[in-house]
């Protein structure tokens, strides 16, 4: 058995597990071991029931004075008891597990770990059940927590990992001895057991530290293969600027800003120079970068070749493609445009695309749907991708193969530090919008804790009587997907006693149809919707000027950069607007953190304090989401491993024996299979 062979040769794993390991994305032995821990519980010492506190994962020694009981509270069976020690008492339940009633006896000894709450008094909820003997065997040992899907459990992916790790042929080094010195990195075998079954909290750093090293890597040098590859691509498009250009900014609404100008003019100084242009346009929430896109496709336009935008939502791409219609009517511009999304008929596809292909079509915008097989392009020259969906090496192949090699534009509105982004972008050059429109009110802001909330709400509730709408953010359950809907719904219900009736509330998670999504953003784009209940899904949702007030419970289970980018969604209108960020762990810390959001709306700033404040972080760090996607590296978190990584690249490149000396063969062929397969799948 080696990283190739199927996950079904593995004992246990059917053709319906199988299923289950295919939605996480792991198909195979390899993908398998690189399925890494979210996390680990550790089997900590035996406390006094008098010591344990609220939020603490705690374990406890002791008996059941009387036997359990069973009550039924609508479809829930809650079993309970009292629980003691010399020390003390505590009230432990159990849902929907009855037959504990049965099994656990009164006067009989038990250890119980568990994670405990308060009501209106501490209790344990749901812990693992051990003897003292079967505890003894496991204490002190760290277990891995994966991240899962419906249906499949943390035991089976458990056990089909310590499976692979016992039987498969180990994998070759790849790093050369003189990098893995220098940076001190742990072998690579050795790296893969400790991840998922570390001895201990130093083997389990040093596993991480060598595995976050080679993503890194890997990708770094991935890139600089795209980078070379690229510079040698002339252009052959023979765009030319035009006065018409300057007569549509003229003619705007709105004056650009310096920084706007500015990107612009590298824009097209790209679009028509002698080199394809690779282009990212890194600006803030608001800053203006779609507006810059259009002119881009015009310019394309202008010149008699097709452009396209793509986004990561349908109701964005309604939104981009009405007023992209609405700006050329105002213009009288001639040009036609092309509406293509996935719920669009198969009729209306067809139509599509034959006016794409035959030329009808000058701008398309759209989701995905841009770049399917059955999209031909007449002749496209221009490539728009927002962070999203990164133009990366599968869609530049799919798009050579329909006919030129297109110029490429992405546009970023996660801020990272310039000495990151270089690094990350390193096939792009980089354009920074760092102004804001001068009509933008700052957002106001205030940090506060759980007790603030029923002032929020009537802050929330004048708002909405002032002709306003609110986003309320949970955030995401990551034991289950699943939970993460229920957590949402329960509090849309809620919350629904707490507001008049006349304010209608509804809830958006990442579980529901694409149809449903659609359906609710359409609804409150359009007003229908008064507060939006929602999970991080919104995040890159659409632009609605009327929203204004942006409240984020649990605001210290995000990274400073995506509660800026949640923050973006409202301040977008003429009206002032506001962030509420709700924290539930009470810690300096935590205060600290979000302070920074509080004082500042300059999310570049934000970025580069949320790196200053991260330092190691914890071993897995608060994860960053959107552009900042990797298995197991985080870019804040680990931005020392990042440049160090970098170092290692330079090195690699400018040895002479690269790439075909003998001490980098190993690599070379692991850098092929990361570029044919993990730069794909990478969303970055």
């Amino acid at each position: 058995m080696n990283e190739t062979s199927p996950i079904t040769d593995l004992k246990g794993v059917g053709e319906k597990t199988a299923r289950l390991f295919e939605r996480i994305g792991v198909t195979n032995i390899g993908e398998l071991l690189h399925y890494f821990p979210r996390g680990y519980e550790k089997f900590g010492e035996i406390q006094p029931i008098s010591t344990v506190k609220e939020g603490e994962t705690v374990v406890v020694y002791g008996r059941f004075q009387k036997p359990l009981s069973v009550q039924r509270i609508r479809k829930l069976q809650i079993t309970s008891g009292i629980f003691s020690d010399e020390s003390g008492s505590l009230r432990i339940t159990w849902f929907n597990m009855p037959y504990l009633r049965n099994t656990l006896k009164a006067g009989a000894f038990y250890v119980l770990r568990g994670r405990m709450t308060k009501k209106k008094q501490l209790v344990l909820e749901q812990p693992a059940v051990f003897s003292l003997d079967d505890y003894r065997k496991i204490q002190g040992h760290f277990r891995p927590v994966y991240p899962l899907t419906e249906g499949l459990s943390g035991k089976t992916v458990e056990k089909a990992v310590r499976q692979a790790l016992d039987h498969v042929v180990l994998s070759k080094e790849f790093l050369p001895i003189d990098i893995r010195k220098q940076y001190h990195l742990a072998e690579y075998n050795f790296a893969l057991e400790q991840i998922h079954f570390p001895d201990d909290q130093e083997q389990m750093m040093q596993a991480r530290h060598r595995l976050v090293f080679d993503e890194f890597y890997l990708f770094i040098l991935a890139l600089r293969q795209l980078k070379k590859e690229k510079e040698k691509q002339r252009q052959h498009f023979g765009i030319e600027k035009s006065e018409r250009m300057d007569q549509i900014i003229s003619n705007l609404d709105f004056s650009l800003t310096g920084a706007q100008k500015k990107v612009w003019a590298e824009i097209e100084e790209d679009l028509t120079g002698e080199f394809l242009m690779s282009r990212l346009i890194q600006g803030d929430v608001g800053s203006g970068k779609t507006i810059l896109a259009f002119l881009a496709l015009f310019l394309i336009a202008e010149n008699g070749w097709q452009g396209c935008l793509m986004v990561p939502t349908e109701v964005l791409a309604v939104q981009h493609f009405e007023s992209l219609q609405t700006l050329m009517q105002k213009q009288h511009l001639p040009w036609k445009t092309e509406l293509l999304t996935g719920s669009m008929t198969a009729r209306e596809k067809r139509e599509a695309y034959r006016r794409i292909r035959e030329g009808e079509a000058d701008i398309v915008i759209g989701t995905h749907a841009v770049f399917q097989e059955k999209v031909e392009y007449k002749n496209l020259a221009l490539v728009i991708t927002d962070e999203q969906h990164r133009f990366g090496v599968r869609q530049r192949e799919a798009l050579s193969e329909k006919g030129q090699m297109p110029h490429v534009m992405v546009m970023s509105a996660t801020p990272i530090p310039r000495t990151l982004a270089v690094i990350l972008y390193g096939d792009l050059d980089i354009s920074v919008v760092n102004e804001l429109p001068a009509n933008r009110l700052p957002i106001k802001n205030c940090v506060v804790d759980t007790s603030y909330r029923p002032r929020a709400y009537h802050f929330i509730e004048r708002q909405i009587k002032e002709g306003h709408q609110a986003y309320i953010i949970c955030p995401m359950v990551e034991e289950s997907e699943r939970m993460e809907a229920e957590d949402v719904i329960t509090y849309t219900q809620n919350l629904r006693q707490v507001f008049p009736s006349e304010i209608r509330v509804e809830y958006l998670h990442g579980k529901m149809k694409p149809s449903e999504k659609n359906e609710i953003m359409e609804r409150f784009l359009h007003g229908e919707i008064d507060v939006l209940v929602s999970t991080t899904v919104i995040e890159v949702g659409v632009n609605v000027p009327n929203a204004t007030v942006m409240m984020v419970e649990n605001a210290e289970r995000f990274g400073l950069a995506q509660l800026h980018q949640l923050r973006g969604r409202v301040g977008r209108g003429t009206a002032q607007s506001y962030c509420i960020m709700c924290y539930g762990k009470d810690s300096r810390k935590t205060k600290e953190r979000l302070e920074i959001l509080n004082q500042s709306n300059d999310g570049f700033y934000i970025a580069g304090e949320d790196l200053r404040l991260r330092g190691p972080g914890d071993l897995f760090g608060i994860r960053q989401s959107g552009i900042l996607a990797f298995r197991i590296g985080d870019v804040f978190q680990d931005a020392g491993v990042l440049q160090e990584a970098n170092d290692a690249v330079n090195t690699t490149i400018s040895d002479k024996e690269y790439p075909d000396g003998e001490k980098y063969q190993i690599l070379s062929g692991t850098l092929r299979h990361y570029m044919h397969k993990d730069l794909y799948n990478l969303n970055l």
